[in-house]
Parts: C-alpha cells; structure tokens; sequence
C-alpha cells in the first residue's frame, strides 16, 4: 500500500491524516486520490462501504477548493442524514489546519431557517441528502451555478431510495461542474445509467470484484420454522456474549417490535427507524457508537449510511428481497480491514435467497445449525468466567478485607465458590434453557430433478405425542421446573407422559403422549396460573379445524 505522501497531498492535509494515525492509503484511496486531484476527470469508485470512500473523495476536495471565495464550489449528494452528518463531520476533522474551509450538512429533520443562515455566512463545501437540497433550491436559498465538484455517494442506495429524479434534478441545476465523482458499493443498470448521462468518459476504479463481498465478512445462515425466528434471534445473541451490532427487519413495525420484546427480556438496545425524529436518531446513534447499547435494531432506510467501526455481527432477521440490499446491510461490519459476521435467519421456503445473493457476492454462505441451550449456557458461561480470571486485582483494594472474606469462604471448595458465583450470576439463563427446544428444522431437505430444494413432508418427529399449546409463557412467570410442576399437580399425570416443553415470552407449546393430551386439556383449560386464565387446546387439532371451517365457510 503506498502512503499518503505519495499520493499528492499537501501539508496541511497530510498532517491531519498523520495526527489521525492513518499510515497507508486504502486501496481505493490509493487509486481514486491521485485522479481526482486533476480535478477535471469525471470518476467512478466501485468499492465496499467501509473501505475509506470518504477520505478518498473529501481529502481532494479539500485541496482543490479555493478558501478565498466563500460560495459553494463542491456538492456531496449522499442518502441520509446519519451518512450526510458523518460526511461532514470527517471533513472538518481532515481541514483541521485548512482554518479558512467550511463545510456545511444540508438534511431534512432540521430547521431549514437554521441551515441558510449557516449557508449565508459562506461555505465551499456542502454536504445535502437530495430532497432537502433541491427544497433550498426551489426557495433560491442554494446558489449552485459555480460548484465546481460533484460527488455522488452510495448512488446504489440512493437510486434503491427512488432518488433518481432528484439526482437528475441536482446535476442539471449544476452547469459549471468540471466533474462527477461516483461512489458505489455496487453497480446496477441505473447507476450506469447516471454515469454514461451526466460524465464524460469516466475514469473507473473497481476495489474487488463488482459487487463482491468484503472478503472478511463470515457469511451464515440459519435455518429454523417461521414461528421460531424470534427465538432463534434471541438464541444467537445470547451465543455470541460479546455481539455489539446491527439487526435489520424490514418493516418500522417490525423493528419496533423486535426492541420491544428483547427490552422486555433485559437486552441493551434501541431502534432506529423513519418514524424517530432527528433528535431521538442522533441519541440512539450517540449511544450506539458509545457502546451504551449493544444491539441496534433498524430498517434499511435508516440504516442508510451507518458508518460505526467495531461492529462485530450484522443479523438479518429478515432477508431483504433485493439481493444487493444484502450487500449493503453486510458492508456494516468488517471494516476497516477487521473481521466481521453477517448472520440471516430464515425459513426453508428463502432457500432460493441464498442462491441469489451467493451469486451476486461470489462468496459462499455457510449453513449453521442454532445452538442448542446446552450450548448457549456454556458459552455464556465460559465466556462470564474468562473476563473473571482477565480481571487485574487491584492491590491493595480489598487488602482490608481479605482475612473475613477467606473466613467466610473457609468452609467452601474452589468447586462450590465457582458454582456459586455461576448459579448467581445465571440463575435465570439456565432455568430458561434448561429444557429450550431444538430449533432446527428436522425433516430432511429434498431435491427434485430441477434441483429445488423442498421439504419431506413424509418425515415425522415426536411419533407418539401430541403438541399442546398454552397462551402463557415466560412473561407470565414460566420456567421449566414450574411449568411442569404446576401441568403434573394439575392433570395428575406422571412425568414420563410429558416430552418437550417449548417455552417463549407469551405462549407455550408442550409435547404430551397420544392417550393423555385429552385429559390434560380437559384438566387444565379454564385454570388460573398467577391470576391469568390458561387457555389449552391440541395445536395439530386446531389447525385441522381451522381447515375444515374454512372449507364450510366456502360451502
């Protein structure tokens, strides 16, 4: 990699980067940075998000830019306002010792009064989502005729936004831009579209291959029953201790309600999503990047331009239906040049997803089994005991303590001190997955001569028993020793007649013997459990009536 010296920098700017403690250019600042310096080549940067796109067009901007004349000269078009504010804030980092340079963030959510008087007082850089922009344009606040530099960053994301009127709009309104710089993750047909319209004979730049994968993201994906994905999501978190990341849902209602129940359940997170104003998405963002929290739940609009280093996992709990979204989530971690894991959930009917986005990352997805609660205990458990034994003693802290408190551990092995302190500090995670169901999908998958995958729908699981739901769960005060206590006082049954007991937040389902499930229906439907009333029904019965009412109901 070569270094920033070599690339054609001033000194001002290579000083801020020095103080910065970046050593060597990225690959695409490496390319990208010597041309735009000419400042009179149109350009074209394909490259993963997290690969330093921004330096690789602010450090030149910043050179070409004339101090003296206090008019925008460069426009930078970005998605969002978390992208927008970042972009700017860099900025002004790398103008650190460039005193008579001003960049200003033009973005919807914030007052638009406030945002021309910041205007007014002369800037040669802006940095604008584009409906905000062409607002300050339609009211003649934005004088763009001398802009010189044009950036258009993640153009892929702003075309999947439905940006490319506004696009066109800008480029139009800027008749004496001497170049377009383009910077892309990926490059479908529209944004070849804005290229071969509004540059002229582009240089281009391609770190990777066209839409390829950053190379140090694992790619995994789960497979588990559609009604089982929340479970599963909570599972895997509670695997991976030291998860600080990102899950994407499709809809606001279904972030909102994601974070909701994880909350309930005592998870560090937030959700960020279109329905938050500015000011709760700069708090939410603020303790994200603090590390206040440990999850961040959003949708993919407003995770548009995300840019938070030390993301360990991006999870999604669903898989967007455009294959290049994919990209776009999975480009949240791995940056940098650290490693990441991008983890999705689904069913076996998304198999076919896999397929397409493996095709369009050329990066093989890994199939992972969902562990079991065995499993997650240990791991939380070992992990609990790891950051023990790395814990520095500070001397002289307890000195005055010491001899009580070997008196009062005097009595106990290191073996029942270590039980001990598991039990207190996991009480609640092992009564939850003492007896946690197998979340994996058991019937084997089956290909056809076309080479679908389907499931085997003449393979069955649990012959001999009948599956019992309950309308209460967790929430309502469920573990496994007392569920199963208060089902066996109840129904009178032995314990041998009860098999799987699959408990969730606010329902339940229990596996109970052919010959025994009615007589536990009839024992406990109507019963009072804490105050709430029990409701027990044979969940393959129900599904069967459901059927054959519909059937009446069309007769």
């Amino acid at each position: 990699m070569a270094s920033f010296e070599m690339l054609g920098l001033n000194d001002s700017l290579l000083s801020a980067v020095s103080q910065l403690g970046f050593t060597a250019a990225t690959p695409i600042q490496e390319q990208a940075i010597p041309v735009l310096l000419s400042g009179t080549t149109d350009f074209v940067g394909l490259a993963q998000t997290g690969t330093g796109k921004t330096a690789a067009f602010g450090l030149p901007l910043l050179q070409l830019v004339d101090e003296n004349q206090k008019y925008p000269q460069a426009l930078i078009i970005c998605p969002t306002r978390e992208l927008c504010l970042q972009i700017n804030n860099d900025l002004k980092i790398f103008s650190k010792y460039l005193k008579g340079i001003r960049s200003e963030a033009i973005y919807g959510g914030s007052s638009i009064s406030m945002q021309i008087q910041s205007l007014r007082k002369g800037v040669q850089i802006v940095v604008a989502t584009p409906g905000r922009l062409i607002d300050l344009i339609e009211r003649k606040a934005i004088d763009l005729n001398k802009v010189k530099y044009v950036v258009l960053d993640e153009a892929d994301e702003m075309l999947n936004m439905g940006f490319r009127e506004d696009i066109d709009f800008v480029l139009k309104n800027t008749p004496s831009r001497e170049s377009v710089w383009l910077f892309s993750a990926t490059m479908p047909a529209e944004v070849r579209s804005i290229a071969n319209r509004f540059m002229d004979n582009p240089a281009e730049v391609t770190i990777g291959k066209k839409n390829a994968a950053n190379a140090n993201i694992d790619h995994q994906y789960y497979i588990t029953p559609a009604p089982y994905r929340f479970e599963t999501l909570k599972r895997l978190i509670d695997f991976n201790p030291d998860m600080y990341g990102i899950v994407f849902t499709r809809t606001k209602a279904g972030a909102q309600e994601i974070t909701e129940k994880l909350s309930r359940a005592g998870y560090d997170l937030e959700a960020i999503h279109g329905d938050l104003s500015q000011q709760q998405r700069d708090r939410v963002m603020k303790r994200f990047r603090d590390k206040s929290i440990q999850l961040l739940v959003a949708t993919d609009v407003a995770a548009r331009g995300i840019d938070v280093d030390g993301i360990t996992h991006v999870i999604n709990f669903e898989l967007p239906d455009d294959p290049e979204v994919y990209t776009h989530r999975s480009g949240r971690t791995a940056r940098a040049g650290k490693k990441g894991i991008c983890i999705s959930i689904l069913h076996s009917k998304e198999l076919f997803k896999i397929k397409q986005i493996e095709r369009l990352i050329k990066v093989e997805m890994h199939r992972m089994d969902i562990p079991d609660g065995k499993d997650v205990c240990r791991k939380k458990i070992f992990h609990f005991i790891d950051k023990l034994a790395e814990t520095p003693s500070s001397e002289g802290m307890l000195d005055n303590y010491m001899d009580e408190l070997e008196e009062k551990f005097a009595d106990l092995s290191k073996g029942e001190i270590i039980k001990k302190i598991a039990l207190m500090q996991f009480e609640d995670v092992f009564n939850y997955y003492e007896n946690a169901a197998d979340l994996n999908i058991k019937k084997p998958l089956v290909e056809n001569s076309n080479g679908r995958q389907f499931r085997d729908r003449g393979h069955r699981n649990n012959a001999g028993y009948s599956r019992l739901f309950i309308n209460l769960g967790t929430r309502d005060g469920f573990y496994k020793a007392s569920f199963l206590q208060f089902i066996l006082n109840e129904s009178d049954l032995k314990k041998d007649a009860v098999g799987k007991i699959d408990l969730r937040d606010v329902n339940s389902w229990v596996e109970v013997d052919h010959s025994s499930a009615p007589r536990m229906i009839k024992k406990l439907n109507g019963k009072k459990f804490k105050g709430r009333t029990l409701r027990m029904n044979d969940a393959q019965e129900g599904k069967v009536k459901t059927k054959e009412s519909r059937k009446g109901r069309k007769n």
